[in-house]
């Protein structure tokens, strides 16, 4: 089965490297922030795949119900033969609402995280042996190319699940227009965009009864413990996600039960009762929000579709 998935290692930065020196960055901020990409090792990646099965996760059923009712309207669009490329493919479900009705010559899966790239695309090549497979272990959220021995004549981009909110607005523009430089003039990119709506349902969705997105967070400090050997007690720490109405985006942070000092790679770091690290934003937009800032980027708004209740959008974006 390896041999149905020609893998292209573009090369991150090593993940004990990034991970170290982004997170020393991160905790001597006066306010600590650690990266949302360093969620996704093999046990965050599955821990995410949970989440999005859990009954407050509105996202991920809302988006893939989105694509299965649209996936005609979206093939006849991007035209059949294309070659889909998926950014942050993870465990690769949702692309499977458009393969039979995209019928894409090829696919290219992109993710981080190496051994779960693997595993999904695998599964991928078994599942659709018509289908010629890639994936690329990279960081998208830098400057990358994609790589050789790839047909890219008409290639359409898929970022699905809102991962764009995980940027600012600002760095979300400049992530698009990176994609604007990257795919040739002609091609499609469509795009799954979480809405605003009211505070208890965005709240409950971060926030599930199961404690998954809980365990997901303290997960990464799991991480800097074992990676770095750092001297750390994830159980000193606590989840927390709320809805900033001010600038429109969930924050995730944690947060310190107690007065502590953590030790990262010889260097102490005081913790107050209380005090945060701050893991992750998740911006959330209007249909026309969304528009404008992907108009800003070089991106021509062709279609959206939304669920009946306007939790979710999904839109298709032509290069101009």
């Amino acid at each position: 089965m390896s041999l149905a998935v020609q893998f292209h290692d573009l090369h991150p930065t090593p993940a004990s490297t990034s991970l170290r020196d982004e997170i020393l960055t991160g905790f001597r901020a006066d306010q600590k922030f650690a990266s949302p990409k360093f969620f996704y090792d093999q046990r965050g990646s599955e821990l995410f795949d949970r989440i999005c099965k859990q009954p407050e996760y509105y996202p991920t059923r809302t988006e893939e119900t989105i694509l299965a009712e649209a996936a005609d309207e979206i093939a006849t669009i991007a035209g059949h033969e294309a070659t889909l490329i998926e950014l942050g493919s993870g465990a690769s479900r949702k692309v499977r609402l458009l393969l039979e009705a995209m019928r894409p010559t090829s696919y290219l899966g992109i993710d981080i995280s190496r051994d779960f790239l693997l595993d999904s695309t695998r599964r991928l090549a078994a599942d659709y042996p018509w289908l010629e497979v890639h994936a690329a272990c990279a960081d998208f959220s830098c400057n990358m190319e994609l790589p050789d021995g790839l047909c890219c004549e008409r290639p359409v981009g898929f970022f699905p699940g809102s991962s764009i909110g995980n940027f600012d607005p600002q760095a979300a523009e400049d992530f698009l227009r990176g994609l604007h430089s990257l795919l040739p003039t002609g091609s499609g990119l469509l795009v799954g965009i979480d809405l605003v709506k009211d505070k208890a349902t965005l709240e409950a969705a971060y926030n599930d009864a199961a404690g998954v997105t809980a365990a997901f967070n303290l997960n990464l400090l799991e991480r800097v413990r074992h990676e770095l050997h750092a001297k750390i007690d994830p159980a000193n720490f606590a989840h927390q996600a709320f809805f900033n109405e001010e600038h429109s985006r969930i924050e995730m942070h944690l947060v310190s039960q107690l007065p502590q000092v953590v030790t990262i790679e010889g260097e102490r770091f005081s913790f107050l009762e209380g005090e945060t690290i701050h893991t992750e934003n998740s911006y959330k937009y209007t249909v026309e929000g969304f528009q404008a800032l992907a108009g800003r980027a070089g991106f021509e708004a062709l279609s959206s579709w939304t669920d009946a209740n306007s939790l979710f959008s999904v839109h298709y974006l032509t290069r101009a």
